[in-house]
């Protein structure tokens, strides 16, 4: 299956889970085991929650990750303070990347907004293969966090 095909199945199937909605760590744990499931070239699938200064972690799909990471550094904080998507093609070359994993190789992080355009949450997904995530990956990961904007 096409990677862009891949997508918007997990777009449809991620929308059912919004209209089912009762608990936001539940629709977001069935967030990350969609697209944990649908590409198996991620190696790791998660939220972190914006809590004060830090970020913390949500539910997530793949090995044990960081429980708490600071807006000082790495992918995620670069995301919360840019507020912005940001695409990393190799981590090891990211000024200030915070290794959960050495696995991780690349990453792409998308920063989720409430209804009121607060920054919630981030999606970080990582991979264990070098330049693995494209402006393909950037649209449709965005779509589905713009849905995601609702449960807040």
């Amino acid at each position: 299956m096409l990677k862009e095909e891949s997508y918007k199945w997990s777009l449809k199937q991620v929308q059912v889970q919004i209209k089912r909605h009762t608990n936001i760590v539940a629709t977001l744990a069935n967030t990350a085991a969609i697209l944990k499931e649908r590409f198996p070239n991620y190696f790791w699938v998660g939220f972190y929650f914006l809590h004060e200064q830090e970020l913390i972690l949500g539910p997530f799909q793949g090995p044990p990750a960081c429980m708490k990471l600071s807006l000082d550094s790495g992918v995620c904080a670069a995301a919360v303070r840019e507020q912005k998507t940001i695409i990393v093609p190799d981590v090891h070359q990211f000024q200030g990347h915070v290794a959960c994993d050495s696995r991780s190789n690349s990453e792409i992080v998308i920063p989720g907004f409430d209804t009121t355009n607060k920054i919630r949450m981030v999606l970080d997904i990582d991979s264990e293969k070098f330049n693995d995530f494209n402006d393909t990956d950037k649209k449709y990961l965005e779509m589905i966090v713009e849905k995601l904007k609702i449960i807040w």
